[in-house]
């Protein structure tokens, strides 16, 4: 077995995102003939056969599957060793990519990457939105902001603090919707909106709190979609409390009386710390997001 080139595996994983040699040419910038050429002759490497055709398009065998966690191990590692290389250890300048979740990195991270962009412009930043808690000794992510405390080994982490979040509607639809003056009307009278697939830290969390999946009228895994349906006047629903105090037309819902917290942390691979754009970004966010911490509470 020859060894294959990278570029290979990179053609197969976007094969494999995409479902088609078309859709993966267009995402690489590359012809479809030598996409096309390239997963050839990593499956010829390879001795094995990565896609069939079918009528939905390229779909991937057992043997794509297996190789599937190596290819995306080798595009985490490239991609973190371009962004070290991106800038030397001393200067301000290079790339760093951010993970956090979808909620904090849409409502909460952007004013505070603003503020460090303008103080750093030879910075440039990656922000990838996942609830996933992402691997940061794979090289996934330089900083990841968690609502977990980390686990792994090998991570410096800072505790930020505890957000607390609320039961929030948008006062439209309090003003159309029945009197909410007992927690049983809130239950029966009204749209409740929360989580589709229960997680073992979901089921340990509705342990605490009187309101179930069967209860929600509104069932989705995306808080920004949660969110979304609040604002929009759809029913009642969880809210960080500093997102909802942004915003006059949400008024809390049984507030101090039904509630939960959830832990914000910072954390960075032990190796990454002489990088002085790291360093800045860290402290940047561990004081932004102590600040907004803050106004996240009850």
């Amino acid at each position: 077995m020859t060894d294959p080139d990278w570029s290979h595996y990179r053609a197969f994983l976007a094969v494999l995102r995409e479902g088609s040699l078309s859709g993966a040419a267009r995402a690489l910038g590359l012809a479809q003939p030598t996409l096309g050429r390239q997963i050839a002759e990593l499956e010829r490497a390879l001795d094995a056969a990565l896609f069939i055709r079918s009528p939905r398009g390229l779909l991937p065998t057992d043997a794509a599957h297996d190789i599937a966690p190596h290819a995306e191990a080798m595009a985490a590692a490239a991609g973190a060793m371009m962004r070290a290389a991106s800038g030397g250890t001393s200067e301000a300048a290079g790339v760093v990519r951010i993970t956090a979740s979808d909620i904090v990195g849409a409502e909460v991270l952007p004013p505070l990457l603003a503020q460090f962009r303008r103080a750093n412009p030879g910075v440039k930043i990656e922000l990838a939105l996942s609830n996933r808690v992402e691997d940061l000794l794979r090289g996934e992510a330089d900083i990841a902001v968690r609502m977990v405390r980390p686990s792994q080994e090998a991570l410096v982490a800072r505790r930020i603090g505890t957000v607390s979040l609320g039961l929030y509607a948008h006062r439209a639809y309090l003003a159309a919707a029945p009197p909410l003056t007992t927690f049983a009307a809130l239950t029966r009278d009204h749209a409740l909106i929360g989580f589709d697939r229960e997680t073992p830290y979901l089921r340990e969390l509705i342990a605490r709190l009187p309101i179930g999946r069967d209860q929600f009228a509104l069932r989705t895994d995306s808080d920004l979609a949660q969110l979304a349906a609040i604002r929009a006047g759809f029913g009642i629903g969880f809210i960080q409390h500093g997102i909802a105090r942004r915003d006059p037309d949400l008024v809390a819902v049984f507030p101090g009386e039904i509630g939960f917290t959830l832990e914000m942390w910072l954390a960075l691979h032990e190796d990454l710390r002489a990088s002085r754009r790291l360093r800045l970004m860290m402290d940047h966010l561990a004081t932004g997001l102590a600040e907004y911490v803050a106004r996240s509470q009850p």
